[in-house]
């Protein structure tokens, strides 16, 4: 029934205004609920079997799903790795996909997320054996290359060493391939299978490895608070086994040894 305007008593009012409040409320809660959890957008230098661009690789499988028990949703985005670290620092991004730990020391914005997301090994590639063996002091006599941004080369090289750097993995390794580089510096697994991707032939990595680091998320300090939850996730991810699942469905074609995808 309508009623005129100025027949609405005060009761009437109220519930109306009430009512109104209450749809308000309800069209606010539906919208909220259809936007989803929050997207954190991580820079990430890695590539397959890591990352792809189809979203799965090993480390989107794991990440991805150590985010949504989080309540998050992870979007990750490719930079040149120096530039990554700035953006991340400066909060442009949200964090970092996989760094050494320590550079919250460089970067004071970045919180490290204390479980390890996985293990890098730092290998020397190369296609003519000019060494037999790997080590900081056995690269000094050798033009080196590595990928700009990349701290633990950087950190690592002797002062002798020739050094030519590299905007990304492609470039790195294409330089490797025509010569202009006796040795290029990568991680094991990213390093095979862009060389299989991009059918350079006998390459090889010189053992032992340079270095084995533990690799961990970071994230921008506005997101402190999610560090632990994600952290909870990562053990819990790990503790069920499908991180070794994974791990070895993954890498697995590369001829990864088991022991790579052992939780340690």
């Amino acid at each position: 029934m309508k009623y005129p305007k100025y027949c609405v008593s005060a009761g009437m009012r109220h519930w109306f205004h009430v009512s109104c409040v209450l749809s308000i409320g309800a069209q606010l809660s539906v919208a909220a609920f259809a936007a989803g959890p929050a997207t954190l957008v991580l820079n990430d230098t890695n590539e397959a079997p890591f990352t792809t661009p189809a979203g799965d690789g090993f480390l989107d499988v794991i990440a991805g799903e150590a985010f949504k028990r989080a309540g998050l949703q992870l979007k990750l985005v490719k930079l040149p790795a120096e530039r990554a670290l700035l953006n991340a620092n400066a909060g442009i991004e949200d964090g970092d996909l996989t760094r050494i730990a320590g550079l919250e020391k460089d970067y004071p914005n970045l919180v490290r997320v204390p479980e390890k997301l996985v293990d890098w090994t730092f290998m020397a590639f190369t296609r003519q054996a000019k060494v037999t063996q790997a080590s900081w002091a056995n690269l000094e006599p050798l033009m080196v290359g590595h990928i700009k941004g990349w701290k633990i080369y950087e950190k690592n090289l002797r002062p002798a060493t020739q050094i030519a750097t590299a905007g990304d993995p492609e470039q790195l390794f294409t330089m490797l391939d025509k010569g202009r580089i006796d040795v290029a510096l990568y991680e094991r697994w990213l390093g095979y299978a862009l060389a299989k991707q991009m059918n350079i032939t006998n390459v090889q990595a010189i053992e032992p490895p340079l270095a084995v680091r533990e690799m961990f998320i970071y994230l921008n300090q506005r997101h402190a608070d999610k560090v632990p939850v994600i952290a909870a996730a990562l053990r819990a991810i790990k503790a069920e086994g499908m991180y070794s699942k994974v791990c070895r469905e993954k890498i697995a074609p590369l001829a990864t040894p088991a022991s790579q995808c052992d939780i340690k």
